[in-house]
C-alpha cells in the first residue's frame, strides 16, 4: 500500500489492517488461502470514512480478526469509478441504499453476499459492530457455504440487470418526458429556501440549466425563478464558505444553513456554469460576482503547479468536521472589535453557537457564517448607508480571512483526474465567455494543454489519474465525454481550432472503446476492461451528470460543427436507447433531458468571419458570448488565416467577409442563411429564429 498514489490508500498503508490494493495478487490470495474478501471503498475527504478508519482499521483487536477472516482490500472511489459503480449498485439493490465508506463482503469471484456502509466497531446506533460481525461472517463462510453461494449468486444477477442494457422508447414520446421532467422539478421544489427536497440538500447545478433551458423554451417564467431562488439562498447559506469562498459538498438541513464541510472541484465547477449561465440569462450581477468568487477560491486553494485543478478538500481539520471554518462569538470580537458587532449580526452569530454536534445535537459554542438578511434590509436595521456597509463587510472578512489562515488546514487530496479538469475546463470557459474574463480562459488553457500532453498517450487513448508525476489508470467513460465538453468549450473562448480537433480526435477513440453498436448508448469501462463482474452503463444524474448524458450532447455538437451525420445518428440511438429508463423519473436524468431539448429544438451554428485584430470582429463576437444561447454554437473563421476550421467544419469553406466587414452566417441543420454584416441584425435573426422554435416542442 505505501507504493500507491492514491491519498487515501496511503492514509491506510500504517493500519493494523493487511490491506491489499484491488488487483490480482489479493484475488488469487483469497482464494488460495479459500477467504472472503472485505472490500473497503471511500475517499480520502470521507468524514464518515475517516471515522471508522479511526474506531475500526486503526484498532488492534479488529485488525486481527480481520486479518484471520478476509483478505482486504482498499479502493479510492475517486480513481476506480467502475468498481464503486458496480459494487455500489449491489448495496442499492440488497439494502436500498448507500454511501461511503461502501463496505462489501464477497467471495474470492467477486460477487458480494453481504453489503453495507459505515459499521461502527462495537454494536451502536441500531447497527451491528465489526467486533460482533466478522465472527458471524466467518462462521457462515465455514459452515453454510450453499447459503452464501446463493446470496452472492442473487446479487450477481441483480447486478447484471441493472442499466447493462438500456430499454428504447420512441422519440416521439420525449416531448411528454420533458414536461414531465419540469413538473417533478416543480413538484420537488422547496418554495420557501429555494432548492429540492426538505432536509439533506445537494446543489445539483444539472437540474437548474435544465431549467434555465425549459425556461428559455418554453418562456415558463417560474422554472426561471425556482432557479434564482435557489441560487441566492445557497450563495447565502452556510454551504457558500462566506470567508474563503468555494461551495461546500450539500446541506444537512432545508435551509442551507450546516454544510457537510468537504470541498469538491466537480460541486466548483458545476455552480460556476450554472452561476454563470443564470447571470446571462437574468442579467443579475450578483450571479457574475459568485462566479468570480469560486474561481477565486479555486485558483487559490485547488490549482496545481503544471495547470490542473486538484481534486477536493477535506472536511475535517485537527480530527473534528468542519473545526477550520467555525468561529466563536469571543473569537470575531477580539479580530474585528468595533466592527464585530455589526458583522456578527449579518452573519447570524450566536453566543451558544448555531452549529450542534452531528452526534449528540448539542450547540458546540461554534458557529457556521450564513446570511439572512439582504444588504438593503441590514443596512436599514444598522441605520447606514449600504455601500459603507458593504465595504466594512468585505474589510471583515478579508481579516477573518487572515486570521483563519493560522489554522490547521484541512487536508487536499491532491490527485489530478481528467474528468473533473474536464468539467472545470468547460466551467472556466463558459465563465470567461459569460462574463468577458480572459484570464479565466487561460486558467481553462492551461489545464487543458496539461491534461492533453500527459493524460492522453499518442494513440488517442485518455488516462483517469495523475499524481506525483505519474499518469495512470485507463481512462473511463466520463474521462473522454467530459474532456470533450472541455475542449468544446475552450474552442469557443479562444478559436483554437486545435482545440476542436482534439475533441474529435479523443471522440473517436471513445467511440471505439465504448460504444454500444448492438444497444445504443455507452459502457462506463472501454473494452479493453476485463476485470470487473459487470460491463455496467450509467445514465443516472447524481451529484455528477453521466457520462452518457454529457455525450449524447457532445455528439449532437459535434455532429453539427462537422456535418458528421453518423455522430448525430449515435446521440439519437443514444437517447432513444435509454428514453423508457429516463422516462420512469425524469427528474434523475436532467442533464441527459437538456441532450434531448438540444435535439428536438433546432441549434444554430453561427460562423462569424473576421480579422480577429479588428474591432468590429471583437464586438461581435463579444455580443454573441454575452447572451444565453444555450442552443447555439459558434465558429470562428479568421478572414487573413485559412485556418484548420475549414478541415473541421467544411461548409464553412466557402465563406467570407463581405465589404471587409465581419460577416455571420447562421446555419442550422447544415443549411445557412445568407450573411449578415449587422451585428444588431445577427441577435435580431436568432431572436426570430428562438421564438419559431417552440413549435418544435
Amino acid at each position: 500500500m505505501q507504493f500507491e498514489k492514491s491519498p487515501y490508500l496511503l492514509q491506510h498503508a500504517e493500519n493494523p489492517v493487511k490491506w491489499l490494493p484491488w488487483g490480482e495478487e489479493a484475488f488469487k490470495k483469497a482464494k488460495e488461502e479459500d477467504k472472503p474478501i472485505f472490500l473497503s471503498i471511500g475517499y480520502s475527504t470521507c468524514h464518515w470514512c475517516h471515522i471508522m478508519a479511526h474506531e475500526s482499521f486503526e484498532n488492534k483487536r479488529v485488525a486481527l480478526l480481520m486479518n484471520k477472516v478476509f483478505i482486504s482490500i482498499k479502493v479510492d472511489r475517486e480513481e476506480r469509478p467502475d468498481i464503486d459503480s458496480v459494487y455500489m449498485k449491489s448495496c442499492q439493490r440488497m439494502t436500498g441504499s448507500g454511501g461511503w465508506p461502501l463496505t462489501i463482503i464477497m467471495t474470492p469471484e467477486k460477487r458480494p453476499f453481504f453489503v453495507g456502509t459505515y459499521i461502527p466497531r462495537e454494536n451502536k446506533f441500531g447497527r451491528i459492530g465489526l467486533l460482533e460481525l466478522i465472527p458471524r461472517i466467518d462462521e457462515m463462510w465455514k459452515t453454510n457455504r450453499k447459503e452464501v453461494e446463493k446470496v452472492s449468486g442473487e446479487a450477481f444477477s441483480m447486478l447484471k440487470e441493472t442499466h447493462t442494457k438500456g430499454k428504447a422508447g420512441e422519440l416521439e414520446d420525449l416531448n411528454a418526458i420533458i414536461d414531465r421532467c419540469y413538473q417533478e422539478l416543480h413538484r420537488n421544489f422547496d418554495t420557501e429556501n429555494g432548492g429540492f427536497g426538505h432536509s439533506v440538500k445537494f446543489s445539483t447545478p444539472h437540474n437548474l440549466t435544465f431549467l434555465l433551458r425549459y425556461w428559455k423554451i418554453k418562456g415558463n417564467e417560474n422554472a426561471l425563478a425556482m432557479v434564482e431562488q435557489t441560487l441566492e439562498r445557497m450563495r447565502s447559506g452556510g454551504i457558500f464558505d462566506q470567508i474563503g469562498y468555494g461551495f461546500h459538498r450539500y446541506s444537512t438541513d432545508a435551509k442551507w444553513h450546516l454544510p457537510h464541510f468537504e470541498k469538491m472541484l466537480y460541486d466548483q465547477a458545476l455552480l460556476i456554469i450554472v452561476y454563470a449561465e443564470a447571470y446571462l440569462a437574468g442579467g443579475k450581477k450578483d450571479y457574475g460576482k459568485t462566479v468570480d468568487e469560486i474561481i477565486e477560491f479555486v485558483q487559490s486553494d485547488m490549482l496545481s503547479p503544471e495547470g490542473g485543478f486538484y481534486s477536493a478538500i477535506d472536511a475535517d481539520s485537527e480530527g473534528k468536521e468542519g473545526w477550520y471554518y467555525l468561529w466563536e462569538k469571543s473569537e470575531i470580537e477580539r479580530i474585528l472589535k468595533e466592527d464585530a458587532d455589526m458583522f456578527m449580526l449579518a452573519f447570524n452569530v450566536e453566543k451558544e453557537g448555531n452549529f450542534l454536534d452531528p452526534l449528540t445535537g448539542e450547540k458546540t459554542g461554534k458557529n457556521v457564517l450564513y446570511v439572512r438578511d439582504s444588504i438593503n434590509e441590514l443596512s436599514k436595521k444598522l441605520k447606514t448607508d449600504e455601500a459603507a456597509l458593504k465595504e466594512k463587510l468585505e474589510s471583515s472578512r478579508k481579516n477573518l480571512f487572515a486570521a483563519r489562515k493560522n489554522r490547521k488546514p484541512p487536508s487536499i487530496d491532491d490527485k489530478i483526474l481528467t474528468d473533473w479538469n474536464g468539467l472545470m475546463i468547460a466551467a472556466l470557459s463558459i465563465a470567461a465567455r459569460s462574463l468577458g474574463k480572459e484570464d479565466y480562459g487561460v486558467l481553462a488553457t492551461n489545464a487543458a494543454d496539461f491534461i492533453l500532453k500527459q493524460m492522453v498517450s499518442n494513440e488517442g487513448k485518455v488516462l483517469h489519474r495523475y499524481r506525483e508525476g505519474e499518469a495512470a489508470i485507463d481512462g473511463f467513460l466520463e474521462d473522454y465525454s467530459f474532456l470533450i465538453w472541455g475542449l468544446i468549450e475552450l474552442y469557443e473562448v479562444t478559436f483554437q481550432a486545435k482545440y476542436l480537433s482534439w475533441a474529435l480526435s479523443i471522440q473517436e477513440m471513445l467511440t471505439k472503446q465504448f460504444y454500444d453498436e448492438k444497444n445504443g448508448g455507452f459502457f462506463s469501462t472501454s473494452s479493453d476492461s476485463k476485470e470487473l463482474l459487470v460491463r455496467d452503463k450509467n445514465i443516472y444524474d447524481g451529484a455528477i451528470p453521466s457520462g452518457n448524458s454529457i455525450e449524447s450532447m457532445n455528439l449532437l455538437r459535434l455532429g453539427r460543427i462537422s456535418g458528421n451525420y453518423e455522430l448525430e445518428g449515435m446521440a439519437k440511438h443514444t437517447i432513444e436507447s435509454f428514453s423508457e429508463n429516463i422516462s420512469h423519473l425524469p427528474s434523475g436524468h436532467t442533464q441527459f433531458i437538456s441532450s434531448i431539448l438540444y435535439l428536438l429544438v433546432p441549434s444554430y451554428e453561427v460562423v462569424i468571419v473576421g480579422n480577429p485584430q479588428e474591432k468590429d470582429t471583437i464586438d461581435m463576437l463579444t455580443m454573441m458570448n454575452g447572451i444565453f444561447l444555450p442552443n447555439v454554437t459558434i465558429l470562428f473563421k479568421n478572414s487573413k488565416d485559412e485556418s484548420i476550421i475549414g478541415e473541421i467544419a467544411p461548409f464553412t469553406k466557402g465563406y467570407i467577409c463581405i465589404d471587409d466587414k465581419p460577416t455571420a452566417y447562421i446555419c442550422s441543420n447544415h443549411r445557412c442563411q445568407l450573411p449578415i454584416t449587422d451585428k444588431g441584425l445577427v441577435i435580431i435573426s436568432l431572436r426570430r429564429r428562438e421564438a419559431e422554435s417552440l413549435r418544435y416542442i
